[in-house]
């Protein structure tokens, strides 16, 4: 097997092998370090003596051999018999054996629930989830949030002692549970996924690897729930996103705006995909605010040229999805899409009306500065897009928002 497709396979086994074992054993930081010497184990044999008839099964009996090692040592070193009680080996469970499949089932929707425990702050949510379930070394994620790797080691820790001393079993939450802890699942996926798309920091526009992640593990959620309309929402609006990530940065690494983009490098199988996605999604179910904005992005597909954009049904789209939510971006983009269906000016006025959630974002001061420059407001516009690069913390979008105030100055 190449060493992508092994690389592929053990990746997505190993949410699998490591829930496999929490379930059966507990010990969620030894469970994990058994997990992650039975991968090595495998990267390093399989290319050689070639695949094992059952891939999982032979991760998680190595795992589990090594969880037993790892619990003795744990036992010798904690002698005092109220400890030793709280520990048990792997042969003396009389629960099913961790490689036997009930029901071919899956651990990994469970995993992403105890990562995104509410008792964890968002970061940390991420951080764990990336690690877990996504497979991430500890510097990898570290790398891609712009953290020294020792601040990430600190922060999977607090996540990891958070979740063993809330002493949340492995399972599924209560059925009560399920719903809100579910939406916490697809608001980290939805983190990830931005982050990746459009970082926040740091010197470059798009961290692929994180968006190619998100997208990876929301397709493994939809697999796992089907039927649920918003987790099929959620996946339609990645795909529907990043199909325009090739065209979104010049060379230089500068952001370009929809409307200049070459949309013939747009990636026509995700926009297929992501279509298809949502009108299975819309019919069934209540329309919640992943399938919005997923309609919202096949709308910005779609259209052939930027000049087509159905804006008033895009306009229509922001003012349902307001009903849903009281996000300040949401109101932002609102008011840009009433300024590109119905003029700058309305466009401007609906921005007067926003909060100061948003005000001091530089979102806000692009897109007044944009709307201005629409307009014909050229020298406010200047005064907004400077604005916007002084409160910008993406070198991208600093570069961007000068270059954009500097050829106004010029025309």
């Amino acid at each position: 097997m190449p060493d992508s497709g092994l690389e592929g396979l053990l990746r997505e086994l190993s949410p699998q092998v490591l829930g496999a074992l929490v379930r059966r054993y507990g010990h969620f930081d030894l469970a994990e370090d058994a997990t992650q010497e039975a991968l090595l184990a495998a990267a390093t044999q399989w290319p050689g003596e070639g695949l094992p008839d059952n891939p999982r099964a032979w991760l998680i009996t190595v795992a589990s051999r090594r969880l037993t090692d790892l619990l003795r040592a744990e036992q010798a070193r904690r002698r005092r018999e109220d400890t030793v009680v709280q520990w048990t080996l792997p042969e003396e469970h009389l629960a099913p054996a961790a490689d036997r499949r009930a029901a071919d089932s899956d651990d990994t929707l469970i995993l992403l629930f105890l990562c995104c425990h509410p008792s964890l702050s968002p970061a940390s949510q991420i951080a764990l989830t990336l690690r877990v379930v996504g497979g991430l070394t500890t510097a990898e994620i570290a790398r891609a949030f712009l953290v020294p790797e020792s601040t990430m080691t600190r922060r999977i820790s607090r996540a990891k002692t958070g979740i063993k001393t809330s002493g949340v079993p492995f399972g599924m939450p209560p059925e009560a549970d399920r719903a809100a802890r579910l939406d916490t699942v697809l608001h980290v996926l939805y983190l990830i996924f931005n982050e990746g798309y459009a970082s926040t920091s740091g010197p470059d526009l798009v961290r692929s690897e994180l968006s190619a992640e998100a997208i990876r593990l929301a397709r493994i959620v939809h697999r796992l729930l089907p039927d649920d309309s918003e987790v099929t929402g959620l996946l339609a609006l990645m795909l529907l996103t990043d199909a325009r990530r090739p065209a979104r940065t010049a060379p230089d690494g500068t952001p370009i705006p929809m409307s200049e983009q070459d949309r013939s490098r747009w990636n026509s199988e995700y926009i297929t995909e992501g279509v298809a996605l949502l009108s299975e999604a819309l019919p069934h179910g209540p329309t919640g605010q992943f399938q919005i904005q997923a309609a919202i992005a096949a709308l910005h597909d779609e259209a052939p040229r930027a000049e087509e954009t159905d804006w008033p049904q895009i306009e229509a789209l922001y003012e349902l999805l307001l009903r849903l939510s009281d996000n300040p971006v949401v109101s932002l983009n609102h008011a840009v899409a009433v300024g590109m269906a119905r003029g700058a000016r309305e466009g401007l006025a609906a921005l007067e009306k926003l909060d100061d959630r948003i005000s001091g974002d530089h979102r806000f001061h692009a897109a007044r500065a944009h709307l201005l420059e629409m307009a014909g407001e050229d020298a406010e516009a200047v005064e907004s897009y400077v604005e916007a690069a002084r409160r910008a913390t993406g070198l991208p979008h600093q570069r961007y928002l000068h270059g954009r105030a500097a050829r106004l100055r010029e025309s």
